[in-house]
C-alpha cells in the first residue's frame, strides 16, 4: 500500500480507450496524482477473445506498469476485469488493484429492477 504523500504514478490501463473516462475522474477527484495509461490498441477489443488470452494481454500491461513504478493499478477494461482481476491480485499482492467489473453489483443495487447492463 502507499503511504500518504508517495510521489509515484497510478497505473490504468483498458484495451483501448473508454478507460479514459475513468482517467478523467481520477485526474478530476485526485489533481495532485500522476497517471501512467495504457491503451492496448494492437489487441483491442479484449471481449472476445478467450480468457487465457486476455490474462496473458493483462499481465502484460501490468508488467509494464509496475515496471514505470505505479502504487496502484485501475484494469479499466471489463473483460480484464472479469478475466484476470483476482489472478494480478494474487500476482502481486503489495499492490493494490482496482477493477471495473465489480461495480456492476452496486449498479444492480442502486436500479429499480435489481439489473444492469454492461457494453463490453
Amino acid at each position: 500500500m502507499s503511504a500518504p504523500g508517495d510521489a509515484r504514478p497510478i497505473g490504468i490501463f483498458d484495451s483501448g480507450i473508454g478507460g479514459l473516462s475513468v482517467w478523467r475522474e481520477i485526474a478530476a477527484r485526485l489533481p495532485a496524482e500522476s497517471c501512467v495509461y495504457v491503451a492496448d490498441q494492437a489487441h483491442v477489443p479484449y471481449g472476445p477473445r478467450p480468457a487465457q488470452e486476455i490474462l496473458t494481454l493483462s499481465l502484460r500491461v501490468v508488467r509494464f506498469l509496475m515496471a514505470a513504478r505505479c502504487k496502484l493499478i485501475v484494469v479499466a477494461c471489463n473483460s480484464a476485469s472479469a478475466a484476470a482481476l483476482q489472478h494480478l491480485r494474487r500476482a502481486w499482492p503489495d499492490v493494490p488493484f482496482v477493477g471495473m467489473e465489480p461495480a456492476i453489483k452496486p449498479a444492480a443495487a442502486q436500479s429499480r429492477r435489481r439489473v444492469a447492463g454492461v457494453l463490453a
